[in-house]
């Protein structure tokens, strides 16, 4: 659990305790109500039927505890009364009327018992329809806006083991005004290290460098100073609040600290300071065949009228860009009788890509073959049972149960070049180990942190990261993410969209190839704007992802920003080029050079370019703002 993760540091070196720590200790949580987002799950809580069941876990930090659950409640159309009750277990923990117009309800917590800082509870809610009336299956109850409401005060950590809360808002990563390479790689590792591990608590982390009148972190935000240092280990510093972690060592020692708070090491810091020794890692390299229980589903399950279940095809957990996804279903549905007819219907995005008919065994075992143009990222695979016949007045007939179960093998092979391509194969294509080419000096770390944190949000599997100098990343045969705010001069690697310092933009693949070579459009704006852009490159047989500006390191920065205040609306990002430009929303690019496919048509790329290129021109000419960038908390869901 978090407790074990909170191990956590084990990473700075250098230069001896002469440097300005952080401000005072950080505040404690006093009796907070947190919504279910920032405790990492979906804050719509949705019943359906008469009698709907919804378990949610809720994480406890130490000193905590959970006292109820407080929603606002829509109520379905002709219900005439309604209930909603908390168990676990055996046990009930509170039953509570629901207001039959809607509105605010508490469902108190009373008793819970907290296991390894975490608590289950089963919400299920019971709805009598209106006399002569039906309840719609599709208009379900919804508890809207949830969170918890927790009693007490958050006890301050006071060994290593314990320093990582199980909810956490902030990390606050502090680094030398003149990071060492090791320096900046032990902050990836770490930044990207526990964004997997809270996973969609999603939360935010800054980089800032070591100096005088720092701020004392919030409640349910940490601070690690990261450091290379002769003297190796993690140490909590001071004795106010909430206290800081000190990483220092050596660079080998460093990476061993990090690699620490993915392994059980860390539920041994006991103390107040610990010192890792060496620790082994090697990437986990894709396997051909898997299993929903292997991607992260240990099988789903529904009991309805007319029943489905989702899927979850995430290519993050596969571990690559993956093509010939094939899923082999197993699991069953009640038998249905002879008076009533079925079939099994498997699709993706309401495209069916497989159906076939009931029988009396009621068994599933199917192979189903997701065709390689509607892969994405993540794809929600849905199987439903369908029904005809006599089903009652008010659908009166046995509800019937589809299962598919977490053993059902998943085939894939490897995707090369990626598919999709552009930013829908990010960061997959960068797994299972990625080269990371920096600029020199804090801003570039502090860039290079936001972007690999951006990549993380949008994975289940941590991402394995090497730092090096850009120079050095683009020679490598590696997976490569290179983050120069200056301008990009380096001929090895042609981007799709390039400018020059006289204005002129090029966009390449326009139309497409002739003869093999790229099709290109330009426009020269006068006076020249700065942009910064984040673009997709497929080189010889790796996938690339370049942050750079044209001399405007402003707007690269105004763009991660951007990335990482949605993290729902950076999922969904395509196309091969993100472009930002002073006082304007960032424009989507889709040149088609990311993949380079053999057919494409002009409708899938010439718009798209040349409306990046009336964008910038119209951003030249008019300056209107559209939305300006802000540095935004991380709220959204991929």
């Amino acid at each position: 659990m978090v407790v074990a993760c909170a191990l956590m540091l084990a990473l700075a070196l250098a230069a001896p305790p002469a440097w300005t720590q952080p401000g005072d200790g950080g505040v404690v949580a006093d009796a907070p109500t947190l919504g279910l987002d920032v405790l990492g799950a979906t804050p719509t809580l949705a019943f359906y039927g008469d009698h709907g069941v919804m378990s949610i876990t809720v994480p406890v930090p130490q000193g905590l505890v959970p006292e109820s659950v407080d929603a606002l409640v829509e109520m379905p159309v002709n219900v005439g009364v309604g209930t909603i009750t908390a168990t676990q277990d055996d046990r009930t923990l509170s039953r509570v009327p629901l207001p039959p117009d809607g509105g605010p309800v508490a469902i108190p917590l009373t008793g819970v018992r907290i296991d390894d800082n975490a608590a289950t509870v089963t919400l299920r809610s019971y709805l009598v329809p209106i006399e002569g009336y039906c309840l719609d299956p599709s208009n379900p109850l919804r508890l809207v806006n949830t969170a918890v409401r927790y009693g007490g005060v958050e006890a301050a950590p006071t060994t290593v083991a314990d320093f990582l809360p199980p909810v956490l808002r902030r990390l606050n990563l502090y680094l030398p005004e003149s990071p060492t390479r090791a320096e900046s790689e032990a902050a990836m590792r770490l930044a990207t290290t526990v964004v997997a591990h809270y996973g969609e608590q999603y939360p935010e982390v800054t980089v800032k460098p070591l100096g005088p009148d720092q701020n004392s972190p919030g409640p349910l935000e940490r601070t690690v100073v990261i450091r290379e240092s002769r003297d190796a280990g993690v140490a909590l510093q001071g004795d106010a609040g909430v206290p800081a972690l000190q990483i220092t060592g050596s660079a080998d020692a460093l990476s061993d600290q990090v690699r620490m708070l993915t392994s059980d090491v860390g539920r041994l810091a006991l103390s107040s300071k610990a010192v890792a020794g060496p620790l082994q890692s090697s990437p986990v390299l894709p396997a051909d065949v898997t299993t929903l229980r292997k991607l992260g589903q240990p099988g789903v399950n529904a009991t309805a009228l007319a029943p489905q279940v989702t899927i979850g095809l995430d290519q993050t957990r596969l571990g690559r860009s993956a093509h010939n996804i094939r899923v082999h279903l197993r699991g069953s549905y009640t038998p249905l009788p002879s008076s009533v007819g079925g079939d099994l219907v498997a699709s993706i995005a309401g495209e069916t890509i497989d159906q076939w008919p009931t029988d009396e065994s009621g068994v599933i075992d199917r192979w189903v073959n997701v065709p390689d143009e509607l892969l994405q990222r993540y794809l929600n695979l849905g199987v439903a049972v369908r029904i005809a016949g006599n089903t009652g007045r008010c659908g009166e007939f046995q509800p019937i149960t589809l299962t598919i179960d977490g053993d059902s093998p998943v085939q894939s092979t490897a995707a090369n070049p990626p598919l999709p391509g552009g930013f829908q194969s990010m960061p997959q294509a960068l797994m299972p180990q990625v080269d990371v080419g920096v600029d020199e000096g804090f801003d570039g770390t502090r860039r290079a942190v936001a972007l690999m944190v951006a990549l993380q949000r949008l994975s289940a599997r941590p991402l394995g990261i090497t730092v090096m100098s850009v120079g050095d990343a683009v020679g490598s045969a590696n997976p490569a993410v290179l983050v120069t705010a200056d301008g990009w001069s380096d001929d090895r690697i042609t981007l799709p969209v390039n400018a020059t310092s006289r204005g002129q933009i090029t966009v390449s693949y326009v139309d497409g190839t002739v003869n093999g070579t790229a099709e290109e459009a330009t426009i020269t704006l006068d006076p020249a704007r700065p942009f910064g852009s984040l673009q997709t490159v497929y080189d010889g047989d790796r996938a690339v992802l370049v942050a750079t500006s044209t001399h405007g390191p402003a707007q690269l920065d105004d763009l991660l920003n951007w990335i990482n205040s949605d993290v729902k609306r950076w999922a969904r990002v395509d196309g091969d080029a993100l472009v930002a430009v002073p006082d304007r929303s960032p424009v989507v690019v889709a040149t088609g050079a990311a993949t380079q496919p053999d057919v494409v048509t002009a409708e899938d790329r010439f718009p798209w370019s040349w409306v990046l290129l009336g964008v910038v021109a119209a951003a030249a000419l008019v300056g209107a703002t559209l939305i300006t960038l802000r540095n935004r908390r991380a709220r959204g869901r991929p």
